[in-house]
């Protein structure tokens, strides 16, 4: 998603979030000058001025400094070889953040920069203001408030609806097969991203797909489960099939609205401490639960698979989940930048570690091959929901 600068991106994972300062860091090294780093060996520094050097002599174009610097921190963390651990940017810490608390100001659209000028609309959030007005995925602004934005990076078209909050902006747009461009008013105010979308299968089966774990997506849960409660719901299925994870506090929300009383899930780091999450037990689910994961279903989705499996509460359909069982931590420098780093291994309640194994399901069920390229399934098509169903009848 960042290769093509969609303005609002996925956060896989499992995260907890923490705050350094510089002035701690360098307070450490000074505390600690014999400490072995990469950038106390000379060779390396040397080696870097030297880059530099080759840079001012030969490069074509001007260096943008703050940019070489910012190379160089992304480049320490991408050494790691980890696929998870990265370095953000201020700016791409702020996107980053807003998408995994679900919540942001803006028009609820999601945008990239278009290759011929302008910015395409590359889809508009289900109830968002951007949907409201009349926006559709495939429209490509061209203007502002009559600012012309031909050229202007998608990230600079953000900055420019964010300081209207309160008000609104007009959009000038040109959508396939209307002859001329259209003037869309839309209001900027706080957007909700919706990770919960609930409905009745039938008179007695409730459904609810989570598509990740975000900061609102607890509170969207239990406004699902209570609308389907009073919709008479006896039974329930939970779709979890492509989440790829999201808050660690967010899926333990949930689950201790369904668990008994104990625990959750523990993590571990590198020197052996551990950290347990629990279920006051106050709110155990009381009806068949079926949950619904693929190889898509990635750690805060195993997280919860995997408890609701070790308790034995519900039934896990479909087929074996990704394979990430481990934690990483966002923190945040003073600058605004920040680091995501991998800082635990996380565990089922029966003390199983599913990194790069998954959570094989209780009833085993791939996706008719014929629906892997089909853009909309009908319930009554989707094999692995229907398994899900059948298997709430023999509970």
């Amino acid at each position: 998603m960042e290769n093509k600068e969609f303005i609002k991106g996925l956060a896989v994972g499992v995260l907890s979030a923490a705050v350094i300062g510089f002035g701690g860091y360098l307070g450490y090294v000074r505390a600690n000058p014999a400490h072995s780093t990469v950038l106390s060996d000379r060779t390396h520094v040397e080696k870097l001025g030297y880059l530099e050097s080759l840079i001012d002599t030969y490069y074509l174009e001007e260096k943008d400094e703050d940019n070489l610097a910012e190379g160089l921190y992304a480049g320490l963390i991408a050494g790691l070889g980890d696929p998870y651990s990265r370095y953000y940017t201020a700016e791409q810490y702020e996107d980053e953040n807003s998408s995994t608390e679900g919540a942001y100001v803006g028009i609820g659209i999601m945008m990239q920069k278009n290759r011929q000028g302008g910015v395409l609309v590359v889809e508009c959030y289900e109830g968002g203001p951007g949907e409201a007005a009349g926006l559709k995925a495939g429209d490509i602004i061209s203007a502002v408030d009559g600012t012309d934005i031909t050229d202007t990076d998608a990230s600079e078209v953000v900055d420019m609806i964010k300081v209207k909050v309160g008000e609104s902006v007009t959009l000038t747009i040109h959508r396939e097969n209307e002859e001329n461009a259209l003037d869309i008013n839309v209001p900027v105010t706080d957007v909700e991203l919706h990770s919960v979308f609930h409905e009745m299968l039938d008179e007695r089966t409730g459904y609810i797909r989570i598509t990740e774990f975000k900061g609102v997506t607890y509170e969207q849960y239990k406004t699902a489960f209570a609308d389907l409660k009073d919709k008479g719901m006896e039974r329930l299925v939970v779709d979890l099939r492509s989440n790829p994870g999201g808050l660690l506090d967010s899926v333990c929300d949930i689950l201790n609205e369904i668990l008994p009383e104990g625990l959750i899930v523990y993590t571990e780091d590198k020197y052996g401490n551990r950290d347990e999450k629990t279920s006051d037990g106050g709110h155990t689910l009381d009806m068949p639960l079926a949950v619904l994961v693929n190889e898509g279903s990635a750690s805060a989705s195993e997280i919860f698979a995997g408890a609701v499996q070790d308790y034995g509460t519900g039934t896990i359909v479909g087929t074996t989940t990704y394979g990430k069982g481990v934690v990483q931590s966002i923190r945040q420098l003073d600058d605004g930048s920040a680091v995501k780093l991998t800082i635990s291994n996380y565990y089922t309640p029966k003390g199983n570690n599913i990194n790069k194994v998954g959570i094989t399901p209780d009833v085993e069920v791939k996706l008719d091959p014929d629906l892997l390229n089909k853009d909309d399934i009908t319930h009554e098509e989707d094999n692995q929901l229907q398994a899900a169903i059948s298997s709430l009848d023999n509970k």
